[in-house]
């Protein structure tokens, strides 16, 4: 898997070099789909869906000029033939994967069976935007925020605290944001002590690149890897 796990979208010039590195080609000469779906828990969701396909969004990721832009919505995968999206799936350059409620994403990741498909897509650049990059770790670090979005009676809360693990380290996004009440790095390492595993904290102008060899942080401004605490396991 090619993956570019951001917190803010392609916010510079290094975040945006390495999304052309992973492409292999220019961003206008790629194909992409979008999926909004994360968005829609929160108060307001399908307006911010708007903003972020229509490129009013303050992190930006639909606007990059691609050659060519879709939506797939995870909600109505369940009700189609696969047919009709898993091979345009195969065939696009970029996965775009927006932010919001992990958990919520999570479950229709994996009811759409586009969870099951992502370690197929060798080809394709899967970039993460806050809960979209979240969800590929082992654990959901907003596993309490995201617990109140849940409608009554569902049981989409099972197990609120995992993500799906495609990737081996845990993430922590919005580093020191204004606004956000739980990022500064002391709440972060106090989180990370409980997980056993490496755990990044990178701000919203930095992202997580990966390939089959490599992990490589890319940056214009903070970051900390905290390592495991051997007692969490």
């Amino acid at each position: 898997m090619k993956l570019l796990l951001t917190s803010g979208g392609i916010k510079n010039a290094s975040i945006r070099n390495a999304l052309v590195e992973l492409l292999g080609k220019p961003i206008t000469e790629s194909t992409a789909l979008f999926i909004p779906t994360a968005i829609y828990p929160f108060p307001g969701g399908a307006g911010m869906a708007w903003q972020a396909i229509s490129g009013s969004s303050p992190s930006p990721l639909c606007d990059l000029g691609w050659k060519s832009l879709g939506v797939l919505e995870l909600t109505a995968l369940p009700t189609i033939q696969r047919e009709s999206w898993v091979p345009t799936l195969r065939e696009i350059d970029a996965l775009l994967v927006w932010g919001g409620d992990v958990l919520y994403l999570r479950h229709w990741m994996q009811a759409s069976g586009l969870a099951d498909l992502l370690p197929s897509l060798s080809k394709t650049v899967y970039v993460g935007v806050s809960a979209g990059s979240i969800v590929l770790t082992p654990y959901n670090c907003d596993a309490e925020f995201d617990l109140q979005f849940v409608p009554e009676g569902s049981d989409m809360g099972e197990d609120a605290g995992a993500g799906l693990g495609l990737v081996d380290f845990a993430l922590r996004v919005h580093l020191d944001r204004e606004g956000f009440d739980d990022s500064t790095l002391a709440q972060v390492e106090e989180w990370a002590a409980g997980i056993p595993a490496p755990t990044y904290a990178i701000d919203d102008e930095t992202a997580i690149k990966l390939t089959d060899e490599t992990v490589e942080v890319v940056s214009e401004g903070n970051w900390k890897l905290l390592t495991p605490n051997v007692d969490a396991a």
